[in-house]
């Protein structure tokens, strides 16, 4: 990513936007995203700035202008209104005065001034100590920090803020602090988020309008008139994750390949493969409360497919679709990059599914169940 784009992606992020929105907005997956924040924590580094007395490019341009003149380096300093000594060390730090370039110089100088200063948990032993201990005992930052003001006023050494432990955990590349701590915070999180980060007119967590699963038709349950299925996303490493579908009367399965977890993703690819269905096969569609499915409504404009949503945390009542995926998961083990698959390899894994006898169908394979009822 360029670092405009790495300045937006952080925007972003504090303002609360998913990974998902964040990639769409950038033209770039979702895994990238969590990549980038990850590495960094959730917590945005700071912008680099030059000190205000740094030379400056203008300046570097005169000095190299007058050297080219022939001009004294106190000649040169006296016009730039800086000290001889100054100049001196600029010129001799670049090449001297017959190799000196504003522009390597300008640079050169912007890379010497990355000198990132440890933190202080990894210079005071003893504070990296009582902080570690103290987290091991389940006590917040905010609580360490406090303790600490309190028992240790006037030792400057002993006093740390609660964000510098929050960064000294989530930012693994400082070293100071073991990440297994990270467990032993109330929220779990395993990124940063600040204070003014927000989800607030963000539809997560809720599905308007949902048709609950208890309006389903009866038909559905008895598994006697095909056409009725579940969904699900099944999760893999990086935030990648594909789309599940299983017909309830022959568990006839359709993998669906997804850009992101986002509502517009997933229904947009769900529409691309349920339209390529044959009238008639897919007259219903169960599945969970997840935000994923927050345009149902355009999902069911676009295929004429009723949507019709479970109780929440009642996963038994997609049990055909729970079953599913665990068979899956020796095509998809825990950890799977499921970026890596194109829709025709998940169609590839479908059809080996769909052409195995199962033992509920009396050893029929869904694929000739699905087409014996569709007749």
């Amino acid at each position: 990513m360029s670092a405009q784009q790495k300045k937006e992606l952080w925007t972003r992020w504090k303002d609360g936007q998913s990974l998902s929105e964040i990639g769409r907005a950038l033209g770039k997956h979702a895994g990238s995203i969590h990549t980038v924040l990850s590495g960094h924590g959730g917590i945005a580094p700071r912008e680099r700035r030059r000190r205000p007395d740094a030379l400056t490019v203008a300046e570097r341009e005169e000095i190299s202008r007058s050297l080219a003149a022939g001009r004294t380096l106190r000649s040169i300093a006296a016009q730039l209104k800086r000290s001889p000594s100054t100049i001196c060390r600029e010129v001799s730090k670049n090449g001297g005065a017959k190799r000196y370039r504003a522009a390597s110089a300008d640079e050169s100088a912007w890379q010497r001034a990355r000198r990132p200063k440890p933190c202080k948990l990894a210079t005071n032993k003893q504070l990296n100590t009582v902080v570690a201990d103290r987290l091991a005992k389940d006590w917040s930052p905010q609580q360490i920090s406090g303790w600490l003001a309190k028992h240790h006023g006037s030792d400057l050494d002993m006093r740390i803020s609660h964000e510098t432990i929050y960064r000294s955990l989530f930012v693994q590349a400082r070293g100071v602090l073991k990440r297994e701590l990270i467990s032993r915070l109330r929220s779990r999180r395993m990124m940063r988020r600040g204070k003014t980060s927000t989800t607030e007119g963000q539809p997560r967590g809720r599905i308007i309008d949902a048709v609950s699963i208890h309006e389903r038709p009866a038909e559905v349950e008895d598994r006697a008139i095909p056409g009725h299925w579940e969904g699900d996303l099944l999760s893999g490493a990086k935030n990648t994750h594909i789309a599940t579908l299983v017909e309830r009367r022959s568990r006839f399965v359709m993998l669906v390949k997804l850009a992101g977890k986002d509502t517009d993703s997933v229904v947009g690819a769900l529409i691309r493969e349920v339209s390529a269905l044959r009238n008639g096969t897919m007259q219903t569609l169960t599945w969970d409360r997840g935000s994923e499915l927050a345009q149902h409504k355009r999902f069911t404009s676009n295929t004429a497919v009723k949507m019709y949503f479970c109780d929440p945390r009642s996963p038994w009542q997609r049990g055909t679709n729970e079953n599913t995926n665990r068979l899956l998961r020796q095509y998809f083990p825990d950890g799977t990059n499921l970026a890596e698959y194109s829709q025709a390899d998940l169609n590839a894994i479908a059809r080996k599914l769909n052409t195995r006898p199962r033992k509920i169908l009396a050893y029929a394979a869904p694929i000739d169940k699905l087409a014996e009822t569709l007749r």
